[in-house]
């Protein structure tokens, strides 16, 4: 009987590590010298892009910052779930808490992964920093969520309101069709229409392997004054080289939507395709800040000339995160203790002004109108204008 109790309690401990954790978490986040961080984000995989930027930018600020706070010392887990399937990073989650026994979880590439490891983050009362996965509901999923990045509705809304204003009267949408893309959709047409635009087609590609070319012809055929796209993170190349060649441009088309699509870090393979375009974005490599010099200076010389992007500063700004919350607490991990320590937190960062929301545990920040422009013979989001502190608008 004794044998089978031990097996069976075994069992319980590597099937059900959401109780597990949940049940003894308390008692060794004290007891463990190292306060360890398990970031989960897309290393391999087409969006292994948001991964490496987002690791980048935790190790720069760790480099920065030195490895101890409030006398503990802060270690860094990394693991790759391959953006894939929400299952595995779940998994990873319950591995890191019962096997590594981390205190913070953190990362998550896309909006599904967020959504998988939200119950884990509840059950086991652990911090939960969503540095990346941009829907807005996110930090709804858990108590323990709070997120350091953006979300879809207040990157998009400020696009379209500056259609609106800028005579632009039809538009098509093409938008990648999981979550994040009908949400980033609803919150175009809700803005767009209320202020007296037209949307003539709605298209939606798929998430993986995507050939955008019969998409874009369609929307050709459409003779929209404008066409607005949302793809994640990496996936803008294919988009703006298969736009000029279907010869959009010169069909009088515009190219309009957030940053996604002219993300920094391939901006330069882009190339001429993207100047021109107008996006809205919390984030450019070109924001004329010295925080935000001195951030992609280092970012640069530590990344082998690799240019910082938006998901790395959801990265870096997370880890701040993470850091002033210890102190807060004086170094203690209870996820309550830390969640509220983070609540109405402000700073400077290279984005420029941003603080945490304390109801929602969502970020707040200014989000900027910027055209894509040569600045010493290289292509960058150039901001004119901007939406100060701009909380989420939700759809």
């Amino acid at each position: 009987m004794r044998g089978a109790s031990l097996q069976s309690r075994r069992r319980f401990l590597a099937g059900s590590a959401i109780v597990a954790a949940g049940a003894w978490w308390p008692c060794r986040a004290f007891a463990a010298d190292a306060v360890k961080i398990g970031l989960i984000l897309p290393l391999t995989g087409p969006f292994a892009s948001t991964g490496r930027q987002t690791e980048a930018a935790v190790r720069l600020y760790m480099q920065k910052n030195g490895d101890t706070v409030a006398g503990r010392k802060v270690e860094l887990i990394v693991r790759d779930d391959t953006g894939l399937a929400p299952e595995t990073t779940k998994r990873i989650a319950q591995d890191l808490i019962v096997q590594e026994k981390i205190a913070i979880l953190a990362g998550f590439g896309l909006t599904p992964l967020a959504f998988a490891t939200a119950p884990v983050a509840t059950e086991a009362k652990v911090a939960m920093v969503v540095m990346c996965a941009g829907t807005s509901v996110i930090p709804q999923r858990s108590p323990f969520i709070v997120r350091s990045g953006f979300t879809i509705p207040q990157t998009t809304a400020p696009i379209a309101d500056w259609a609106a204003k800028s005579k632009i009267r039809k538009v098509v949408t093409m938008v990648t069709d999981f979550a994040p893309g009908a949400e980033s959709e609803k919150t175009f047409l809700k803005r767009f229409v209320d202020a007296g635009g037209t949307v003539s087609e709605s298209l939606r590609t798929p998430l993986r392997n995507p050939d955008y070319a019969p998409f874009l012809q369609r929307a050709k055929d459409a003779k929209p004054d404008a066409l607005f796209v949302f793809v994640p993170s990496g996936e803008g190349t294919a988009v703006l080289k298969q736009f000029a060649e279907r010869g959009l441009k010169e069909a009088g088309i515009s190219l309009i939507g957030p940053g996604d699509v002219l993300d920094d870090d391939i901006l330069e393979a882009i190339g001429r395709p993207a100047l021109g375009m107008i996006t809205s974005h919390h984030y450019s490599a070109a924001h004329p800040s010295p925080e935000n010099k001195a951030y992609v200076d280092g970012f640069m010389k530590a990344n082998n000339g690799m240019r910082p992007n938006f998901m790395s500063v959801g990265g870096y700004d997370g880890t701040h995160l993470i850091y002033e919350a210890l102190k807060k607490t004086g170094g203690a991990t209870d996820g309550e203790k830390l969640v509220e320590a983070m609540k109405g937190m402000a700073w400077t960062s290279p984005r420029g002004p941003m603080s945490i929301d304390p109801a929602t545990r969502d970020v707040v920040q200014n989000v900027y109108i910027r055209k894509c422009e040569l600045v010493d013979g290289k292509p960058y989001n150039v901001e004119f204008d901007k939406v100060e502190n701009f909380k989420d608008p939700g759809v």
